[in-house]
């Protein structure tokens, strides 16, 4: 006879809610998903290369395969526009507007998060509002103001104008405020003032969120069109999106030069992110950006 207090229990048997065998099919459900997922987001730029390759005769082909392929709408691209000279354009304008926006950011977002003076909130408010002012409302003034100071067709012009991102600004304002204050009295403690507190205590410890903000400006910046439409004239000093409308016609548009015109414009971002897949991945694991 056993006591009244013991209990019997079988040994070594485990039990589960889950049927068996359905977790490994689900992981193979869920893996066939993605693979749709990702071939339906690859096909376009897929078939803007293959298009890329198709000879005038063959461009409305739907063949997914081009049955000849060639190179003759890469070299209509280059002797037809200065496309080399668009892309040192396009790559200069993105890593100033990146770099100034992402400086702006910095030093706005922590006065709003870490220093109390008068109307603060409200200041925030107002900067947060013009994010929400469409473009077209303001690039009648700017324009007036660029071409009074004599800056049309520079790439001042282009980057002025947007030197400050109230996006970049108010995503860095909320992770000031969710940064330890802790850390911040004891560098006040140390004697190290709120410059120094910035760049020696936040701004390291913010790495990831800074990249991948600095991934999304760059972004951002490459693809900017309208305002680089406006404000420049020539060729030589214009982006590359401005040099694939050169393509687009009245008479018919140039499919084949077209997209060809498109990768060039598309390769630089390409590179940089499969040369960089590793660090653009985990930053925006570790900063929260989705």
């Amino acid at each position: 006879m056993f006591p009244s207090s013991t209990k019997l229990e079988p040994a070594n048997i485990k039990t589960s809610d889950t049927p068996s065998g359905f977790g490994g099919v689900g992981n193979i459900a869920g893996h066939v998903l993605l693979i749709a997922l990702s071939v339906l987001a690859l096909f376009p730029v897929y078939w803007m290369i293959v298009t890329s390759l198709r000879p005038a005769n063959d461009i409305f082909s739907s063949s997914l395969i081009p049955t000849s392929a060639s190179l003759e709408n890469y070299r209509t691209v280059w002797s037809t526009i200065p496309i080399a000279r668009m892309l040192l354009n396009t790559f200069t304008m993105s890593v100033l507007l990146t770099l100034s926006q992402l400086l702006t950011a910095i030093l706005c977002a922590y006065a709003f998060a870490r220093w109390t003076f008068f109307a603060d909130k409200f200041l925030l408010g107002l900067f947060a509002l013009t994010w929400l002012v469409p473009f077209q409302v303001t690039m009648i003034p700017n324009y007036v103001l660029i071409s009074s100071f004599g800056w049309l067709d520079t790439m001042t012009a282009i980057v002025v104008p947007q030197f400050a991102s109230a996006f970049a600004v108010m995503l860095l304002f909320q992770s000031l405020k969710a940064f330890p204050p802790e850390l911040i009295d004891a560098a006040r403690i140390d004697g190290a003032n709120d410059w120094l507190i910035l760049w020696r205590v936040i701004v390291p410890n913010l790495r990831a969120s800074l990249a991948s903000l600095a991934i999304l400006l760059f972004i951002s910046a490459w693809n900017e069109y309208f305002w680089p439409l406006l404000v420049t004239r020539n060729l030589e000093n214009a982006v590359v999106q401005i040099g694939l409308q050169m393509f687009l016609t009245q008479e018919g548009d140039l499919w084949g030069p077209l997209m060809a015109a498109a990768t060039f414009a598309s390769l630089p971002i390409l590179l940089l992110y499969v040369v960089l897949q590793k660090q653009i991945i985990e930053s925006f694991m570790k900063s929260g950006i989705r």
